[in-house]
């Protein structure tokens, strides 16, 4: 049975709330479907604030399917979680081809970041039709090589701001799509775990150096799937950093809500 966000059931607590992985806060929340140009349909969820300001569009791109990666991989369901309510800021998540979580599954099958060009592609326009507007592509692990294989590149380099990596790996994508990104001059954030499993910091700023305005960031203690609450939060914070004029303050987001929350399932 397909998840419908509009089951989460808000609660108004009488003292304000620490905000916890689980925690909800309110937005505005649709399931939404997206058309590819290869005729695929992908299942999705848009978040919007409940305020009707949007600073800022994140599209985000999810980790390797193949190995557990989807919409509702935890920074991005986090993202979804708290950005509306915290930095107006529309998260819009989806499953890639052949992809499946709570949500559905998306049409077609894992194409290996080839096939899903039409998926970035799809996506954008998604979100260029629906008005949303200071879109950025934010990818995480395999989301990043299709951030950095198709984001510099026509119709999406016209459609967005600009990029935020979290943990690339750079495998699929290669240095003609770096200098790809720096022929583009779009700010490109690139999130390097101190511990990752297939590119360390050092040799992040290494290979990034082929992109003149790209900002390589060393986060120390972390791993490649920012697991616990520190890093999360951090991730989020760099995100709304840089894709806000506001950015999150001088003491990162608000980690207590005074307002209605719901809780979700694990």
């Amino acid at each position: 049975m397909t998840f419908d966000p509009a089951s989460y059931v808000f609660d108004q607590p009488s003292r304000p709330t620490a905000i916890r992985a689980s925690t909800v806060l309110p937005a505005r929340r649709e399931n939404v479907e997206i058309l590819t140009a290869d005729g695929h349909t992908l299942v999705g969820e848009l978040a919007l604030p409940e305020s009707g300001r949007i600073s800022a569009t994140l599209i985000t791109l999810h980790p390797l399917p193949t190995h557990g990666g989807y919409m509702d991989s935890h920074v991005y369901r986090k993202a979804s979680y708290r950005l509306p309510a915290l930095a107006d800021v529309a998260v819009l998540r989806f499953n890639t081809r052949g992809t499946s979580s709570s949500r559905g599954t998306s049409q077609g099958t894992f194409e290996e970041g080839i096939g899903e060009r039409y998926d970035v592609e799809a996506a954008v326009q998604f979100a260029v039709d629906r008005g949303l507007p200071n879109r950025w592509l934010v990818g995480w692990s395999f989301g990043t090589e299709l951030a950095l294989m198709y984001g510099a590149a026509e119709p999406v380099v016209s459609q967005v701001e600009g990029a935020v990596l979290l943990s690339p790996p750079l495998h699929r994508a290669h240095d003609a799509h770096l200098q790809q990104w720096a022929a583009a001059g779009k700010p490109l954030t690139v999130l390097v775990p101190e511990h990752d499993d297939y590119l360390q910091p050092a040799e992040a700023a290494r290979r990034f150096s082929l992109v003149p305005q790209a900002r390589v960031v060393g986060v120390d203690g972390a791993k490649h799937l920012w697991v616990g609450e520190k890093y999360a939060a951090r991730v989020l914070n760099e995100i709304v950093d840089d894709v806000t004029e506001s950015g999150s303050g001088m003491a990162g987001l608000p980690q207590m809500w005074d307002g209605p929350v719901a809780t979700a399932a694990a």
